[in-house]
């Protein structure tokens, strides 16, 4: 923990409550009052918050659709555009003077990573049981089992650190901009920031649905059957 995260920190006797969990606090409770207020009072008559976020919804929703089968949309959804709606408010909160991306902290990637690794095998087991589900890492040998696992843990690794590099080096970008340039160029680098951490937050998002898709695909043995 360095100077300014110390500065920042809560000390509750032995515990201490870094920066980087106080701004993920702050930025769940801002996203579910807003997400609070944006479905209060919903009618026939759509108001103009109404319209936003049933545009926001359907889009979410559609892009879940192009890689989930319909009928297992709605049971998905939840998770996937949570995922998403965090991801892209804790990125974009770095672009806030005195507050550090919540993502840039490898201790947040990787519980979210985790987060998607439990995910998965949980909506694996719901679709298909856990006894045809965990058959798949017996497949198409047994002997492949721990390969299946290694890989299983490799890509939850990969998932943490991707995001977790890639908004760390956004930020270290815009200090050394920033430093070199002074505050001459603050519109484009703005920018630069805000469509990275969208484009951070599709593809951590993305992921995580083709993960879970993955681990809802019927296995050899069940797609032979359904032939017969």
């Amino acid at each position: 923990m360095n100077g300014n995260e110390a500065a920042m920190a809560w000390h509750l006797g032995s515990l201490v409550i870094s920066e980087t969990v106080l701004t993920t606090w702050g930025i769940m409770l801002l996203v579910t009052l807003l997400a609070w207020l944006m479905t209060r009072r919903l009618g026939d008559n759509p108001s103009r918050k109404q319209t936003i976020a049933e545009m926001i919804v359907v889009a979410m929703e559609s892009a879940v659709a192009d890689v989930i089968p319909a009928e297992r949309v709605r049971s998905i959804m939840p998770f996937v555009a949570s995922l998403w709606i965090f991801v892209l408010v804790a990125n974009l909160s770095g672009l806030i003077p005195g507050l550090h991306a919540p993502t840039g902290d490898l201790s947040t990637t990787a519980a979210l990573a985790v987060l998607v690794f439990l995910s998965t095998h949980w909506y694996g087991i719901r679709a298909k049981g856990w006894r045809k589900y965990f058959r798949h890492y017996t497949e198409p040998s047994i002997i492949l089992t721990p390969f299946h696992i290694i890989s299983e843990l490799t890509r939850t690794l990969a998932l943490a650190i991707r995001l977790f590099g890639n908004m760390m080096s956004l930020e270290m970008a815009a200090l050394l901009v920033l430093l070199i340039a002074g505050f001459l160029v603050p519109v484009p680098l703005l920018m630069l920031h805000v469509i990275e951490a969208m484009v951070q937050a599709y593809i951590f998002g993305i992921l995580a649905l083709i993960y879970i898709a993955g681990a809802m695909e019927p296995n050899e043995d069940e797609v032979a059957s359904s032939k017969v």
